[in-house]
């Protein structure tokens, strides 16, 4: 690959370079951006929250089943909720942690007024403060990068964050997560004309892009330890957000780039010169990431999750994704949830 020609621009967004630069600058203040859901209430008992919320999430986690470590739903309000809901004026709202440069999923839209956050995660976060507040509009939305997901849960940031999060043992040891809402895996991404064929020996000598934080990076550095990929894959390519590797895969700085399918996909729709390489290599699910003592928060979220896995989520693939994954949403639709048991 020539390294010393930038590749096409994005279709419609002027260029993935320009939006990056909008995006870093954007980072440094809060977004504003101007679903009632019915479900199974599983109401809290006095001294449940240590029984099946830390103590449960903290131990007895492994990554294939990471996504069943969740609380059951209930619709009562507890300490987490009753301090969003006592907020007032202007600050009334649900302040949600989301990406703001993934095409469709939660990227903001040059073409509307405002430049408006759009996607499926931003759907989400919509039907979650209509829950919570009864006005799906309630939501102050801040753009986090990648590596700065579980720091603003836990500086008290945001509330929650809705970012193509994968629920992992690691960050269960963090923060909280909801039942999963999306099913995905690890991905390879690279110019059409590239000689890599997906996640295997093809990468030997190959500069691999990752996000700081991100799944995918772990991914690679404990495969490459384990000898699972070449010694030689060059893995020390690291961005805030996923988007700045896109930019640097079209600027020849780097061969290919590793991260969810989901996203991948939607990255070789803005830019018809790439192409996703092989089949997923792993299984992950994202979920609603929140503190790790939001008890009522988490459980409230599942019950949202319920309703809006029958009546919102399809709806919403179809306008966003069908058109990068396909039209048949069976394979991205998680299970159903399994939840911790009560004590």
């Amino acid at each position: 690959m020539d390294g010393s020609r930038a590749r096409p621009s994005l279709r419609g967004w002027g260029g993935v370079a320009g939006m990056a630069v909008l995006c870093a600058l954007a980072l440094a203040f809060a977004l504003l951006l101007p679903c009632t859901q019915k479900a199974p209430d599983a109401p809290l008992r006095a001294g449940q929250k240590a029984a099946t919320g830390t103590q449960a999430r903290a131990g007895g986690c492994t990554d294939a089943a990471a996504h069943r470590q969740t609380l059951p739903p209930s619709g009562a309000d507890g300490p987490t909720i009753e301090a969003i809901k006592a907020r007032t004026g202007a600050k009334r709202k649900l302040v949600v942690g989301v990406d703001q440069n993934s095409y469709h999923w939660g990227y903001r839209n040059p073409n509307t007024e405002g430049a408006q956050l759009e996607g499926f995660d931003i759907d989400l976060a919509h039907r979650i403060a209509q829950d919570i507040l009864g006005d799906p509009d309630a939501v102050q939305f801040k753009a986090i990068p990648t590596s700065q997901r579980i720091p603003a849960i836990q500086d008290g940031r945001v509330d929650m964050v809705v970012r193509t999060m994968t629920i992992t043992c690691e960050r269960l040891r963090q923060v909280a997560f909801s039942a999963p809402y999306f099913k995905t895996g690890q991905q390879v991404l690279a110019p059409k004309s590239s000689t890599v064929t997906g996640y295997n020996t093809s990468l030997a000598h190959k500069r691999v892009c990752t996000a700081a934080g991100s799944t995918a990076h772990a991914k690679l550095d404990a495969d490459r330890k384990a000898g699972r990929l070449p010694a030689s894959t060059d893995i020390s390519a690291t961005v805030p957000n996923q988007l700045d590797c896109l930019v640097r895969l079209q600027l020849g700085e780097v061969d290919a780039v590793v991260t969810d399918g989901a996203l991948a996909a939607s990255q070789a729709a803005q830019d018809p010169t790439v192409e996703l390489k092989g089949e997923a290599f792993t299984e992950e699910y994202y979920g609603v990431a929140m503190k790790e003592d939001a008890d009522d928060l988490v459980r409230r979220v599942n019950r949202v999750l319920v309703d809006y896995s029958a009546h919102g989520w399809q709806t919403s693939y179809d306008r966003w994704l069908s058109a990068t994954l396909g039209t048949d949403a069976s394979a991205a639709k998680p299970p159903a949830p399994q939840y911790l048991r009560s004590s």
